[in-house]
């Protein structure tokens, strides 16, 4: 497992919650390294614009977008997977349709954080385990709308997507290392499951 060094704050976290499951996992940059991995984490917290610039000073983005790995994006990694964000007018990696946009404003105050349930609209191997309905950590203000990569959905004002998926690549909205049990089961899901 490899925990692809995007530059973002939740580096260590992802990983110590690999860590606490005993999985190895390791953070790193190394192009060869990322294309030799099992699978792959795709971590993000911050801009789409700042991240999408990281991958790019790090040549990261054709490797990203060639990898036949099983792929796993949190957060921002998530909707860095799709065509375009509107946080900051960015094209992103396109491994998958769909675009991000800030989440539309209903009353509800932004960023989107704390604990919300999540329904998943498959009977999908990422969520094998995890009684519907579970609660997850979220902190963002930008989201998917749900679309026909949707696997999972939570609830914000409006539905978005909780969880994407499309061929090799997968994508939480959530952040897996900070929602406990329910979290801790996901990444296992993701390296037995997929």
């Amino acid at each position: 497992m490899i925990i692809i060094d995007t530059g973002c704050a939740n580096l260590s976290s992802v990983k110590f919650a690999f860590d606490r499951l005993n999985i190895k996992a390791e953070i790193s940059r190394d192009i060869a390294t990322i294309k030799s991995a099992d699978k792959l984490l795709l971590p993000g917290v911050g801009t789409a614009m700042a991240a999408m610039k990281i991958l790019q000073d790090r040549n990261l983005i054709e490797t990203i977008q060639n990898a036949t790995q099983p792929m796993l994006g949190i957060c921002l990694g998530m909707q860095l997977m799709t065509e375009y964000s509107s946080e900051g007018n960015v094209p992103t990696l396109s491994l998958m349709s769909g675009h991000t946009d800030l989440i539309p404003n209903t009353g509800l105050p932004l960023p989107h954080m704390g604990w919300n349930k999540v329904r998943y609209e498959q009977d999908h191997p990422l969520f094998a385990g995890i009684e519907q309905d579970s609660h997850f950590y979220f902190v963002h203000s930008y989201a998917v709308l749900p679309n026909e990569h949707t696997i999972a959905t939570s609830d914000y004002g409006v539905p978005f997507s909780a969880a994407l998926g499309c061929k090799n690549f997968y994508g939480v909205q959530f952040h897996p290392e900070r929602s406990g049990k329910n979290g801790a089961q996901l990444l296992k899901n993701f390296v037995e499951n997929l």
